[in-house]
């Protein structure tokens, strides 16, 4: 994919994520891993302004080209490439029930075996952080080393992928099991799957999701 494309990849990225309530406003950012840094949605974008040339450039030294600033969360995005060299895209967004759920500070269990598409038996929720601290940046990092999404505590959730993609159906797949954990805990504690379960969802996830080579790109065109 050449600049241009992911420049356009990204914007609308940002767009279809307002468009499904992940986010509101300038809240969320995203970016995607290129040469010595990240292209990275501006500080404060807007969908009903951002363009593509609004994307800014951002060396893994903090630095970045044009007038425009990184966003405020920078520190985060360039420490999960640091810390997950697979990952190509990084997505941040403040979707309700994410939101919500990371108040309590707790992983998300495995209430679902879908739990195992980001990489293990559980969710993880990062400490609380001051948004846009390098506090933040290490300690989100470091949780998705070895998963591809996580909570941030009383803040929102955070997902990467190999493609933009990949971690834009991270975000959502992540917002939904959001949800449905808090319908399932407005009953009591839900039933977990056991260790001896999970081995079989192990198992049954080296081919889930890969017996048909189907056309996966949306309606609108992303790399």
């Amino acid at each position: 994919m050449s600049e241009t494309a992911i420049r356009a990849a990204i914007v609308e990225v940002n767009a279809e994520l307002e468009r499904r309530g992940m986010n509101v406003c300038s809240t969320g950012n995203i970016s995607v891993r290129w040469n010595d840094g990240m292209l990275i949605t501006p500080a404060g974008c807007r969908v009903e302004t951002l363009a593509p040339e609004h994307i800014v450039f951002t060396r893994f030294d903090g630095t970045w080209d044009g007038p425009l600033r990184p966003s405020s969360e920078q520190a985060m995005h360039r420490a999960v490439y640091q810390h997950a060299p697979a990952a190509k895209a990084v997505v941040h967004s403040h979707a309700d029930n994410c939101v919500a759920l990371s108040t309590f500070r707790k992983p998300i269990p495995a209430f679902h075996y879908m739990i195992q598409g980001f990489g293990g038996m559980e969710v993880p929720c990062v400490d609380y952080h001051p948004f846009g601290s390098e506090e933040l940046g290490e300690a989100a990092g470091k949780a998705l080393a070895e998963r591809t999404a996580c909570l941030l505590a009383n803040h929102g959730m955070l997902a990467r992928g190999a493609t933009l993609l990949a971690a834009f159906e991270a975000a959502l797949k992540l917002e939904a099991l959001a949800r449905q954990y808090l319908l399932a805990s407005s009953l009591g504690a839900p039933t977990l799957l056991t260790a001896e379960e999970w081995v079989t969802v192990q198992q049954q996830y080296r081919t889930y999701g890969k017996a048909q080579a189907l056309d996966r790109q949306p309606r609108w065109q992303l790399p």
